[in-house]
């Protein structure tokens, strides 16, 4: 990895890096395969109707002593005491409720549970809100509940830790030197080896002692590594893919993925103001290049993007898309015509090429990346410069740890009297909570597209979405969009009101979207088990090294 994590605990992170290293001792809920078939791990989920779901637990999951055996009731507690609270602001807080309203659930038997939705939904099963789904002990969970300790629980050492986790994943975390490395080693009462319905690979699973993941901050230290084989496996950027297509020892592993890279603009009062108005941020969409970005900086290996879905979703449609960046709608014209429309009514003008305030002076912003990761590093550098030729505005650019952009970028204190909250990340109206600190733009943060149900991307794009960390206010009802499409059971309507609604989300430009690149993967030869596949790692606990 490039940076170290800003915690374990999950129930509160939101990293996808950190994340990845919790299901390695904690499997998590279900997952799906290639085909989108639903693949049980610690559950099954299944329904007669399509809005009362019923959950059966695994019989043979064990926490760590002293909780005792994994129960319905230690779900149900969790969700309507944790999830469903006002004060806890947990990373699935708002998953767990609709039309502002908490979603039933009701304990059926030791080891089952109900989901009981207000109105029909078949893709519930697909969305994250049990797709993936953490759990902790009851009994672990309760003093911080029955105090409403927020800090306590972000703190609380088994959560970080992951002491808690039992039989539930294939390894146990061993060590955690936050920056340096993370040490996972076989878990051998791992439940999955007792399983009969699962491939029987998994009878002997995990397949490696131990998982060391180590933190190399520079990315050509990382690739070093992995070529002289002191580690199995990289990421590795697209502009270094090309370095290891003819080695002998080394495989590259390219799979799509879901996460858009996107500028995130401030629309928060500690932001700049300008961004509030859609002609600006369409303005801005022309001043990028996309095909040129995919081209120069990931090498191929993306696709533009203008709307929120990748073109793999059987969602995907852009009949009704604007697709700003290309052609007649990318360059210095359209994009200050657009700008100096938009700006007529503020102190904001040109003078020559520059983009300047009431004081005559350039308007200069600021945007952030990933500290330590090359090709974010990249896009933003380029962005930078497509908006200083096209746009007239200088952009400073700044590497930032993904937990310090977290905490003091991202985050907002809860206001005094503000009309409302919807937790950290959507603290109040965007004039009254802001973050710790001041910022313009972002490219921290690849926000996922959710292409297998993408009606879970409504939190980025209601006023009042639980992820709208960026004060966007939308001109379209998203909300009531969103909603339709969530309880259309007819596929073809379906489709037509996701072409509905991709088409306004590239016409608001809620965010700048860029491109939607792959994950590249570079394997020591003799390692077995990735796939080219949207769902590879899905039986991760059964990868090995070749004999």
């Amino acid at each position: 990895m490039g940076a170290g994590l800003d915690t374990l605990n999950p129930m509160y992170n939101t990293e996808n890096s950190a994340g990845t290293r919790v299901e390695y001792v904690a499997d998590g809920a279900y997952g799906f395969k290639p085909g989108q078939q639903l693949f049980p791990n610690w559950l099954d989920i299944s329904s007669d109707d399509g809005r009362v779901y019923s959950v059966k637990l695994r019989e043979n999951l064990r926490w760590s002593d002293p909780y005792g055996q994994m129960t319905a009731e230690d779900w149900v507690y969790m969700i309507k005491e944790l999830h469903q609270t006002e004060w806890s602001g947990t990373a699935a807080s708002s998953d767990w409720y609709r039309n502002d309203e908490p979603i039933p659930v009701e304990k059926t038997g030791k080891y089952s549970f109900d989901i009981k939705l207000p109105e029909v939904d078949p893709s519930f099963p697909k969305k994250p809100v049990m797709w993936g789904a953490q759990c902790a002990p009851k009994d672990l969970l309760k003093p911080y509940v029955e105090d409403e300790d927020v800090e306590g629980l972000k703190k609380d050492e088994e959560l970080l830790n992951l002491s808690y986790t039992g039989n539930l994943g294939p390894y146990k975390l061993e060590t955690w030197e936050r920056k340096n490395k993370l040490v996972f080693t076989r878990n051998d009462e791992y439940y999955m080896r007792e399983a009969d319905d699962v491939p029987k690979l998994y009878e002997k699973a995990p397949y490696f002692d131990k998982i060391v993941t180590q933190i190399i901050k520079e990315s050509s230290s990382r690739l070093s590594a992995l070529k002289t084989g002191e580690i199995d496996t990289a990421a590795i950027p697209p502009n270094k893919a090309g370095q290891f297509k003819d080695n002998d020892d080394v495989y590259l592993n390219v799979t799509p993925q879901p996460y858009i890279v996107k500028i995130a603009y401030n629309q928060r009062a500690n932001g700049w103001k300008p961004f509030r108005k859609q002609k600006v941020r369409q303005a801005l969409a022309c001043a990028v290049d996309k095909q040129k970005l995919v081209e120069g900086v990931y090498r191929g290996y993306a696709r533009p993007a203008f709307t929120y879905q990748p073109e793999f979703s059987k969602w995907y449609s852009d009949d009704e898309v604007v697709k700003y960046g290309v052609g007649d709608l990318y360059g210095k014209e359209a994009t200050r015509e657009r700008m100096k429309e938009a700006l007529s009514d503020t102190e904001y003008s040109y003078n020559g090429d520059k983009l300047v305030d009431g004081n005559g002076e350039q308007v200069e912003l600021t945007a952030h990346h990933s500290a330590g990761q090359a090709d974010e590093k990249a896009a933003t550098e380029f962005v930078a410069q497509e908006f200083e030729r096209n746009a007239g505005i200088k952009v400073d650019v700044n590497g930032i740890p993904g937990g310090e952009f977290n905490q003091k970028y991202v985050q907002q204190s809860a206001p005094e009297d503000a009309e409302w909250s919807k937790g950290a990340y959507n603290n109040g109206p965007r004039d009254e909570a802001t973050s710790q600190k001041s910022w313009d733009m972002s490219l921290v943060y690849g926000l996922n597209t959710y292409p297998m149900t993408p009606t879970s991307g409504s939190i980025f794009f209601e006023k009042k979405g639980y992820f709208n960390y960026y004060g966007y206010y939308p001109n379209y009802d998203f909300k009531e969009l969103f909603n339709e499409a969530a309880k259309e059971t007819d596929e073809q309507k379906r489709k037509e009101l996701f072409a509905e609604i991709f088409g306004k989300i590239s016409k608001d430009q809620p965010m700048g979207m860029l491109v939607m690149n792959s994950d590249i993967g570079g394997y020591q030869n003799g390692i077995v088990g990735p796939e080219e596949e949207f769902f590879s790692g899905w039986n991760f606990e059964t990868w090995h090294r070749e004999e």
